[in-house]
């Protein structure tokens, strides 16, 4: 699961903005759900998947935060 969130960090975050856009929540959260199919259903019957998002550059220091 961490590998497909890094490769999904990889592709789409830019790294000259930072910034964690509302696609790529998306893109993070359809990726987190192909290791745990109940997620979906679960999470569908209770609303949404919580969901926090740091991007972090390679000092440490935290560019962006979301959370849903």
């Amino acid at each position: 699961m961490n590998r497909t969130v890094r490769q999904i960090a990889a592709y789409f975050i830019d790294g000259k903005k930072g910034k964690i856009t509302e696609g790529i929540l998306n893109r993070v959260e359809a990726g987190i759900r192909c290791y745990d199919p109940c997620l979906s259903c679960s999470t569908h019957a209770l609303g949404q998947m919580p969901l926090h998002i740091e991007l972090v550059n390679a000092s440490g220091k935290v560019l962006d935060e979301v959370r849903r």
